[in-house]
């Protein structure tokens, strides 16, 4: 069966050249192709349960790319990538923090867009029958359906929250680096923006050490990282 990644890009030549270079670099991947906000939607509720990754252009016409991500975050933590112009570092936390998975600006290498794309399928592979369940206090991390909950409720997290909760819960009461945390979730090539690691400690945050989770799990490590405990008292 057939990779599908929407690609959701307004601009007709952009869009037909990525759909060739994907289909042509990419093993057994289907591309379809929405140029608008509004019709990204409709694809996309018509053929969820196919798609593995979207490519988000920010700005669409109807409806812009960022209140796609919104939307489509309501209901699935399929990868998306965000494609834009915008190269202000606000724009890129806003992505982030509303939940892309990664922020690639224009002009770029279609090469390295290529990469970005690979590893972005890569992690959504199911996981191998070799998973686990963390449980720490009242947090249950289920590694085999990628089901993450509080006291049996569900949190929704995307694909890179998922994977840096996975390091940090497989790693209970010991300090994890910032550079591992980095090379674990991110990969060793990565050469983004440095703060990346802390938007996402504070998305984990607000959805798991909420106010009313009494218990606090997550912790910064003064000069090392972060630590996921539940016998430290203050962060």
């Amino acid at each position: 069966m057939k990779t599908e990644i929407l690609l959701v890009e307004d601009e007709a030549a952009l869009a037909d050249s990525l759909k060739t270079e994907f289909e042509l670099e990419l093993e057994d991947v289907k591309v379809l192709w929405a140029k608008d906000g509004l019709e990204a939607l409709d694809k996309f509720h018509d053929n969820e349960a196919q798609i593995h990754l979207i490519v988000l252009d920010w700005m669409l016409p109807k409806l812009d790319g960022f209140s796609v991500l919104r939307r489509i975050r309501k209901t699935s933590q399929v990868p998306i990538i965000m494609l834009t112009a915008r190269d202000y570092i606000g724009d890129k936390v806003a992505g982030l923090t509303g939940g892309a998975d990664d922020y690639v600006t224009k002009p770029f290498e279609m090469e390295e867009l290529i990469a970005r794309v690979e590893v972005a399928l890569r992690r959504s592979v199911p996981a191998p029958k070799t998973a686990k369940v963390y449980t720490v206090s009242n947090l249950t991390v289920d590694t085999e359906s990628k089901r993450v909950s509080h006291n049996g409720q569900i949190i929704p997290l995307t694909q890179r929250e998922y994977e840096l909760l996975v390091v940090l819960i497989s790693h209970e009461n010991e300090p994890c680096s910032r550079e591992s945390l980095l090379d674990n979730v991110w990969g060793v090539d990565f050469d983004g923006q440095p703060n990346i690691l802390d938007v996402y400690i504070k998305n984990l945050r607000s959805k798991i050490d909420t106010d009313d989770h009494h218990q606090k799990l997550i912790h910064t490590v003064r000069g090392i990282g972060y630590m996921l405990s539940e016998n430290v008292q203050e962060r």
